[in-house]
């Protein structure tokens, strides 16, 4: 039988799994007060399209585990910009290029940032 998460541990659960596969720069954004699309973005980044690819494979892995399953995802082609949407969590993974050409941090610099270490 599987487990089911909370959404905090839902959080811990991906932040890991990307950190396993050596995420660079991992946020995560509250904006469950700033937006109705969802409640959290988690950003990171990659150095290579395989290691992006990777990333995005590990956090699927990770969260189906405990029955979380993605309501859709894109990207994955060209791997400059993967988004993973479970839902209440929307993950995205960038090439460095990419990441600081769409700034999303700084476009979502208003919520809340939150920590939750490795």
């Amino acid at each position: 039988m599987k487990k089911t998460l909370d959404i905090k541990e839902a959080l811990k659960v991906a932040y890991k799994a990307l950190d396993d596969k050596f995420g660079n720069d991992i946020v995560v954004l509250n904006i469950s007060e700033k937006s109705i699309l969802t409640d959290y973005f988690i950003i990171a980044d990659g150095t290579n399209a395989s290691q992006i690819k990777a990333m995005a494979d590990e956090v699927n892995e990770k969260l189906g585990k405990f029955g979380l399953r993605i309501n859709q995802s894109e990207g994955r082609d060209n791997a400059e910009w993967i988004l993973l949407d479970y839902g209440d969590i929307i993950i995205h993974i960038f090439d460095k290029a990419n990441r600081d050409f769409y700034d999303i941090e700084r476009i979502w610099s208003d919520a809340e940032k939150v920590e939750l270490g490795k």
